[in-house]
């Protein structure tokens, strides 16, 4: 027996839920199928509530950076922060599941717990634990997310060895511990593992962290990083990970050889399309597993869209819950989401953040842009000063002619919430004036946009 329903999404993820809420919103009758019993798909269970949590508790119950301000601080064992770490965590991902779990309920969405298989026309085949149930989409969305990629040559069977969701599983916190990939993930697992009181080695091989930033504030985080005791190798790779006299060894390209109680390699992540029956209805993807879209999220299949990490960067669940309404709003022509921000923010949850907007730099220069740039150290902030963190900088990015801001760029603590007052400004169309203008509260972080316009006015000056 065929249940038809006007959408059936393939994923319960970010992307899946708020695409299945966007369409019953307007009328539409949706079911989400998932092959977990949870929904929430992997940000809310392995990757992204899960890191930004740990990352909390980390510098919670080790008073990292906060010691040498007040001369005291807690001082628990490793295994009891590690037991508190993992035990607040799942309270958080139990909230988080728990949350979407009674949107798509408030919704009238029905989610279906089975592994699903495209057939023909549309239709679903879900293998539930009572029986199949056949599901019929006017639209079919797939929005199974991704997994972490593995590199071929790597041991992950080594319990010692992990990749970005099985990091989670770690039982102690190591002493030694290496991270091959200076990315987000990378960076991120870093950080934690730092303030943990681990000795951190980090692998890239880039020439510096964070490739896709602004180079001025990838340089800021790696000093940081430095600071604190981190040791960064770039441009340089692993070449083989393997046992030797029963140690985790792992040799790099420069001949040097480290030895880890336990690595973690971040080399990005996969779409999660193995086994759904892509090619069988003639959805196309790419090597890595990604399916191909165009810019309404339609596949290669008529009625089949897909969105979030399943077709591929930037694999960030604010981007994936965006990309879910726009494509149900195309599909069935919906006249609410056309397109997707273009000036989206983007967060990497390290100690410190990074949060970035627009265009860095680099890019205005080689797009042919006349630009200058104003910074504020935060280390001249009496908010940062209060707390004690006064790492990082704000950065703006704007045009020399008009001063209309191109970018902004930013490291420090609270990053990924101050990026959202420069998206403002950008989406405005507006100039680094407004900043200038505008009368930030005394004392706070934000006030340094003031500043960083300031001195872009002098740098201005300074240039005539």
């Amino acid at each position: 027996m065929i249940e038809p329903f006007d959408l059936v999404v393939i994923g319960a993820g970010p992307a899946g839920e708020k695409a299945g809420a966007q369409a019953a919103y307007f009328g539409k009758r949706v079911a989400i199928v998932d092959r977990r019993a949870d929904p929430g798909g992997s940000a809310a269970s392995k990757t992204g509530v899960p890191t930004k949590t740990l990352r909390e508790a980390a510098l919670y119950l080790t008073g990292f950076r906060r010691r040498d301000l007040y001369g005291a601080g807690m001082d628990l064992s490793p295994d009891t922060v590690l037991e508190r770490m993992r035990a607040r965590t799942a309270e958080v991902v139990k909230l988080s599941v728990e949350a979407v779990r009674l949107n798509l309920e408030r919704h009238g969405i029905e989610l279906v717990q089975g592994e699903a298989r495209l057939g023909p026309d549309r239709a679903v085949r879900v293998e539930t634990p009572s029986g199949e149930r056949v599901l019929h989409g006017e639209v079919v969305l797939l929005a199974t997310g991704s997994r972490p990629f593995h590199p071929p040559g790597v041991p992950f069977d080594d319990p010692d060895v992990h990749d970005s969701e099985s990091i989670l599983e770690l039982r102690r916190i190591p002493s030694r511990f290496v991270v091959i990939g200076g990315g987000p993930v990378g960076c991120e697992y870093a950080s934690i593992f730092l303030a943990l009181g681990a000795e951190v080695t980090m692998v890239d091989r880039a020439p510096h962290i964070l490739p896709f930033a602004d180079a001025e504030v990838s340089e800021a985080l790696g000093w940081v990083f430095r600071e604190h005791g981190m040791r960064l190798l770039p441009e340089t790779t692993v070449t083989t990970t393997e046992r030797v006299d029963g140690a985790l060894t792992l040799s790099l390209s420069d001949g040097q050889i480290l030895v880890a109680d336990a690595a973690l390699f971040a080399a990005g992540r996969a779409g999660t399309t193995d086994g759904i029956g892509l090619e069988e209805v003639g959805v196309r993807t790419d090597e890595r597993g990604r399916i191909l879209v165009d810019e309404t999220y339609r596949t290669t299949t008529e009625g089949i869209y897909a969105a979030g990490d399943v077709i591929g960067p930037p694999g960030l669940a604010s981007a994936a819950m965006e990309q879910g309404r726009v494509a149900v709003c195309h599909a069935f022509e919906i006249p609410f989401k056309e397109t997707v921000d273009p000036l989206a923010p983007l967060g990497v949850y390290s100690v410190p953040e990074v949060g970035m907007v627009g265009m860095t730099e680099e890019a205005a220069r080689e797009a042919g842009i006349d630009v200058e740039s104003g910074r504020s150290p935060f280390e001249a902030n009496a908010r940062a000063r209060i707390a004690g963190t006064t790492e990082g900088l704000v950065k703006l990015v704007f045009g020399r002619e008009d001063r209309r801001l191109l970018g902004v760029h930013i490291v420090g603590d609270d990053a990924s919430e101050l990026i959202h007052i420069g998206q403002a400004v950008l989406h405005a169309g507006g100039t680094i004036d407004y900043f200038i203008h505008s009368t930030f509260n005394v004392p706070t972080r934000s006030e340094a946009y003031k500043y960083a316009a300031y001195d872009g006015l002098q740098r201005l000056s300074a240039h005539a």
